[in-house]
């Protein structure tokens, strides 16, 4: 019976020590280990966008001027009717 007891106990305590080292091991993955993967996953990521943006924009020597006119072709479409600012009177 005494031994049953003693190995009914050890198996417990070893189970309280695995529970232990699991919940341990957890937070210090989360604490540690998570941020320092996430914050290199958005550095790597801000690279990549900076990269692209770099690659869109039109090389330029520095000092030169340039004008960009975006028409919109709202204003003189003959399909629309006029835009007429009203007030309503009670």
């Amino acid at each position: 019976m005494a031994l049953f007891i003693t190995l009914y106990l050890v198996g417990f305590l070893r189970t309280l020590v695995i529970i232990a080292v699991i919940y341990f091991g957890f937070r210090f993955v989360v604490r540690y280990i998570f941020p320092k993967i996430i914050d290199k996953g958005m550095k790597n990521m801000q690279q990549k966008m900076q990269e692209q943006q770099r690659q869109q924009q039109p090389k330029r020597p520095e000092g030169e001027v340039t004008v960009e006119n975006r028409r919109s072709n709202n204003r003189n479409n003959p399909d629309k009717g006029e835009y007429v600012d009203f007030e309503e009177v009670d």
